[in-house]
């Protein structure tokens, strides 16, 4: 199965950001809502907003509207898909293949 770079970039993107990263660690509790989430984190809602997309473009994050607000929770079928992909990435493969340059 080839694998999806694109969507694998975007897992990673939303995990290689430290506000992200506290954003993650805040919603580890349960759902939030923005509002509670831009108070915590003291950063305006437009910042916020820009970080909670990209955690929900990843699959680890999702949102539902609630009147104005968004409320976020963590998305266990999108956290294990990230857990599965750090896996598939790093787990080596022996390959029977030798390389000319070093003769291995």
């Amino acid at each position: 199965m080839e694998r999806d770079y694109v969507q694998t970039a975007k897992v990673f993107k939303a995990l290689g950001d430290e506000r992200r990263l506290r954003i993650l660690d805040l919603l580890k509790s349960g759902e939030k809502c923005a509002c509670v989430l831009t108070e915590q984190m003291d950063m305006p809602q437009s910042s916020l907003s820009y970080h909670m997309k990209i955690l929900c473009e990843s699959g680890i994050v999702v949102g539902r509207e609630e009147g104005k607000w968004t409320h976020y929770k963590i998305c266990s079928s999108g956290s294990q898909r990230a857990i599965d992909l750090l896996k598939e990435i790093t787990t080596a493969q022996v390959s029977v293949e030798s390389c000319d340059t070093c003769g291995k």
